[in-house]
């Protein structure tokens, strides 16, 4: 994606913006806010342009769902993925990943995305209003550190996936050469 946009807006050191998410649980609509998710925790968050958005989306959620023990062992409490989807969509999508280590929150509206300055319009491409894609760590509704996937042509990953996050929180982990090479195949597949 190439969006022709100078700069995203970095929001490190600001505080998570208040959102309030609609999601359908129990045969109920709830509202998940930003300060149910976010205060008094610390939490990895990434964000995708949507559900089902190939080739990179699936990239971020392997990694960090294979990832969720070690940043659990570097005290994240948390991995969220925030994508401008409704519920439903995003129910079956964890289920499609197997991704059951992460929280999927819904930006139905793109309000969330639109308050971090990531909203970008995808029209041209068929996929409207979405979300840029990023990666943030958040302690106790501060955004201590954004990964922003620059704006090139294509569907850039290369900073916001969680090599990168686990990298900034603890360089020193080791991770688990499954991981390792099973993500190295699908970068390689990516670039053919």
């Amino acid at each position: 994606m190439f969006i022709n946009q100078k700069e995203f807006i970095n929001q490190e050191g600001k505080r998570i913006p208040y959102t309030a998410f609609k999601a359908f649980k129990n045969d109920q609509w709830i509202d998940i806010t930003t300060e149910d998710l976010f205060a008094n925790k610390t939490i990895v968050a990434f964000s995708v342009p949507g559900a089902f958005t190939y080739p990179c989306s699936p990239l971020q959620v392997l990694g960090f769902n294979e990832y969720a023990d070690l940043f659990k062992a570097n005290g994240v409490d948390d991995i969220i993925c925030i994508a401008v989807n409704n519920t439903f969509v995003l129910n079956e999508w964890a289920k499609e990943e197997r991704a059951d280590r992460i929280r999927f929150i819904p930006d139905s509206n793109g309000d969330f995305a639109r308050q971090m300055g990531m909203l970008v319009d995808l029209s041209d491409i068929g996929l409207g209003e979405r979300s840029w894609r990023y990666s943030m760590l958040v302690r106790d509704m501060l955004i201590e550190k954004m990964f922003i996937e620059p704006d090139e042509p294509g569907d850039p990953c290369a900073v916001s996936d969680a090599d990168t996050m686990l990298g900034y929180i603890n360089p020193a982990t080791t991770k688990p050469q499954r991981s390792v090479v099973l993500k190295q195949i699908w970068k390689t597949l990516l670039s053919v």
